[in-house]
C-alpha cells in the first residue's frame, strides 16, 4: 500500500536547494514556507509480539502522507537526542539518572507499560527534542508537528501510560527558560487526562493546562489540571465540539497566551477500544480545524504532538492521526 520510506535527508535537502542557481523566488518561498514535521525511525521502537500499544503507527502516518501526495519528504526532519541539562528543567535529576542507567524498577515499568531498553530511552530524549524543535518552526509558520509525543502521562518524577518523560512539559519548561515572560497553554484533548501535565504545572501563572477528557476513563486518580472538562462516557462530535467552542475562546481570552501545545489524540473516536466515547472520524477532524482556525486567527503558534489512538482496527489511528496533519496543512499552508 505504501511506498518504500527512506531517512529523511534534510541538511542535504537545503543544500541542495541553495545550490541551485535557477531556481526562482516563488519555488524558494514555497521551500522556505512548509509544514515541518519531526519524525525518526526510532519512532516505532519494537515491542513484544502482542502487545498493545500500535507503535507501528509512527512509521505508517507519514508514509501514508506521502503516499496521498500530503508531503514530501522534504517536510520531515529527524531531531538529536536532548541534552540532560533540558531535561533536568522537568523532571527530578534522581529519576533521570535511575531511567539513563536503567535502574526503574519492575513495578515502575509495568506501570509504564513497555520494557526498559537503552533503546527506549533514546526514543524519549529524541521525542522531547522534536517536540523542541518544533517550537522553532511553529514562530516561523504558524504551527509545527511531531508525528509521536504528547506524553503527558510523565510525571516530574515517575511515568505511567507508555510515558516516560512529559514532551509538552519539557518543552513547556525550555521555553520559559529562553524568555521567562511566555505565557504557555497546553490544549490536551487526549480522551485520557494529562495527569502528568497538570501535576507538574500544578500552580503555575505561566503554563495553562486547558483538558478534555473521559470522565469513566484512564487516569482513575486525575490531578487538577488549571480547567478540566469531564466528558460523559458516549459524548458524541454535536456535544463534544459544543463544549470545545465555548470553552477553548474563552481559555485564551482569560490567560491570552503567547504560545501553544496541542495534544490531539485520537482515542475520542467511537471505535478506540479504550477511549468509551463515540466521536466520528469527520467529528475528530473537525476538532483539529477548529483548533487550529482559532489558533492562527489569533496568531499563537502551535507545536502538535499525535498523543493516543487504540482503535482496533491499525487504519482508523493512522487516518485519523493523518486528518489531523491534513487539517493543519488546510489552515495554515
Amino acid at each position: 500500500m505504501f511506498r518504500s520510506f527512506k531517512r529523511p535527508r534534510l541538511k542535504t535537502a537545503v543544500i541542495r536547494v541553495h545550490a541551485k542557481s535557477n531556481i526562482d523566488e516563488e519555488e524558494n518561498s514555497i521551500i522556505a514556507k512548509m509544514l515541518k514535521i519531526a519524525w525518526s525511525p526510532i519512532y516505532a521502537h519494537p515491542l513484544p509480539e502482542g502487545h498493545r500499544f500500535p507503535m507501528e503507527k509512527y512509521d505508517l502516518i507519514p508514509k501514508q502522507l506521502i503516499h496521498e501526495g500530503a508531503i514530501t519528504e522534504e517536510n520531515l526532519f529527524v531531531p538529536e537526542p536532548l541534552n540532560e541539562e533540558t531535561i533536568l528543567l522537568t523532571h527530578e535529576a534522581s529519576y533521570w539518572q535511575r531511567m539513563k542507567h536503567l535502574e526503574l524498577t519492575p513495578k515502575e515499568m509495568r506501570k509504564i507499560g513497555f520494557p526498559l531498553s537503552q533503546e527506549l530511552v533514546q526514543r524519549e530524549i529524541i521525542i522531547c527534542k522534536g517536540t523542541i524543535d518544533c517550537t522553532v518552526y511553529a514562530r516561523e509558520h504558524g504551527v509545527a508537528m511531531n508525528v509521536a509525543g504528547g506524553t503527558h502521562h510523565a510525571f516530574t518524577n515517575s511515568g505511567e501510560g507508555f510515558c516516560l518523560l512529559n514532551d509538552f512539559a519539557v518543552a513547556a519548561n525550555y521555553l520559559l527558560k529562553q524568555n521567562p515572560a511566555e505565557r504557555i497553554l497546553i490544549i490536551d484533548l487526549d480522551v485520557h487526562q494529562g495527569n502528568g501535565t497538570a501535576q507538574i504545572f500544578t500552580g503555575s501563572k505561566q503554563v495553562f493546562c486547558f483538558s478534555m477528557h473521559g470522565k469513566d476513563n484512564y487516569p482513575f486518580r486525575k490531578e487538577k489540571s488549571h480547567l478540566d472538562i469531564e466528558l460523559p462516557t458516549h459524548t458524541a462530535d454535536e456535544e463534544y465540539l459544543a463544549l470545545l467552542h465555548i470553552h477553548l475562546p474563552k481559555v485564551i481570552a482569560d490567560f491570552a497566551p503567547t504560545f501553544a501545545f496541542y495534544l490531539s489524540g485520537v482515542d475520542i473516536l467511537a471505535t478506540d477500544k479504550l477511549g468509551k466515547l463515540s466521536v466520528s472520524m469527520q467529528g475528530c477532524a473537525q476538532r483539529d480545524a477548529y483548533v487550529f482556525e482559532t489558533l492562527k486567527a489569533l496568531d499563537i503558534p502551535v507545536v502538535v504532538s499525535m498523543g493516543g489512538g487504540y482503535s482496533p482496527r491499525l487504519s482508523d489511528v493512522v487516518n485519523a492521526h493523518c486528518n489531523t496533519f491534513k487539517q493543519a496543512l488546510q489552515v495554515y499552508f
